[in-house]
């Protein structure tokens, strides 16, 4: 048991580091003048979908449910937290007011993932994945017909520009479909930090995840994945362990959304869509399924390949589609795990186990 938990905890900070040396590099390259603009414009968005698709993985991968609607989430935690933002941008210092943001923004995703996740998670396979793309796609309608102002009397809800009526010197903040505008100018006196901040929120994504899944709920989550009737049958309450990991996978991914609306100048909710949802999807599978390490790589990889690629504007898609199919082989063909296998070995320096004839 010792010997397994020194294990763990050597893999969970083998996994800090890698986040700690992908940072201190893109600093050295930056402050040399090697990184483009282009790169710097990407920093960011590659924090957020870090984010999230290693909170999605505690679901795909660690719960072994189909959920498609991890946007939603993001929308609901990017909404919220810009509202907050903008009501209390003169009364609250930058610093105390984003991490207030993150919190609202994490505790109202969460919610809504308790909400949706009791009678969802009842359901299993592809029902559960068609569920979740409706609440996705219900809660990004609800948002674009809602609109928010605040005046002297307090905050105003209404259903159409028409209907909010505020007292002189109100100001709008959410506008239907046009969303919120100038969130991003709200934190400019930290705009340049929030590279460091996604870094430091990816760091608490993974130690939330991986406590998690080596912990007593983590091991009684899986054992629900690889066997339900076996799960049930030992005395484990599959549903309250897998309404916990979509909770907590919601909330991160509410975490996910905070930094995505903090960092554009126009918050709209048409891009909180079901392509988003697909994507973040994508960068866990080809990762490689409860691999944390591997949603990391896999969400660099994918997300900045197709903009570096800009250049190449006739061939940039072939070459993103190549990368793709050599990914998932690389990841799952058979003949390349046992590869990958034999090689971990060799670099243990242990012998390869030899086939029984």
């Amino acid at each position: 048991m010792k010997k397994n938990m020194t294990k763990t905890t050597k893999n969970n900070f083998t996994t800090y580091a890698m986040v700690i040396v992908i940072f201190i590099v893109v600093q050295t390259l930056s402050s040399t003048g090697n990184l483009s603009n282009l790169l710097k414009g990407l920093l960011v968005p590659l924090c957020v979908y870090t984010i999230a698709s290693l909170s999605l993985n505690l679901v795909v991968g660690f719960s072994g449910e189909l959920s498609l609607g991890h946007a939603g989430f993001m929308c609901l935690g990017a909404y919220s937290s810009a509202l907050f933002s903008n009501v209390v941008r003169d009364a609250i210092p930058s610093v105390p007011r984003l991490i207030i943001a993150i919190l609202i923004g994490a505790a109202v995703a969460g919610v809504f993932g308790a909400l949706i996740g009791i009678p969802v998670l009842r359901l299993r396979g592809d029902y559960l994945a068609i569920v979740t793309l409706a609440f996705g796609e219900i809660i990004k309608n609800l948002i674009n017909i809602l609109y928010v102002g605040i005046d002297e009397n307090g905050l105003h809800v209404a259903a159409s520009s028409a209907g909010l009526k505020m007292a002189a010197g109100g100001k709008q903040i959410m506008k239907g479909a046009l969303g919120i505008s100038g969130t991003g100018t709200i934190y400019k006196d930290i705009k340049g930090q929030f590279f460091l901040i996604g870094i430091i929120l990816i760091l608490i994504t993974l130690f939330i995840v991986q406590n998690l899944v080596n912990s007593r709920s983590g091991r009684a989550i899986m054992a629900a994945r690889d066997n339900r009737i076996a799960a049930e049958s030992i005395g484990i309450n599959v549903t309250k362990y897998k309404l916990l990991a979509f909770t907590v996978s919601a909330a991160l991914a509410g975490v996910a959304g905070v930094l995505y609306a903090h960092n554009l100048s126009m918050l709209k909710v048409s891009i909180f869509d079901y392509n988003m949802s697909i994507m973040i999807l994508v960068y866990v599978v080809l990762g490689g399924i409860g691999n944390l390490r591997g949603s990391i790589i896999a969400t660099i990889i994918l997300y900045a390949l197709p903009e570096l690629l800009r250049g190449f504007s006739t061939y940039r898609m072939l070459i993103y589609a190549i990368v793709l199919i050599a990914m998932m082989l690389f990841n799952w063909a058979p003949a390349a795990r046992t590869w990958k296998s034999r090689m971990v070995e060799k670099f243990k320096g242990n012998k390869p186990k030899k086939e029984a004839a």
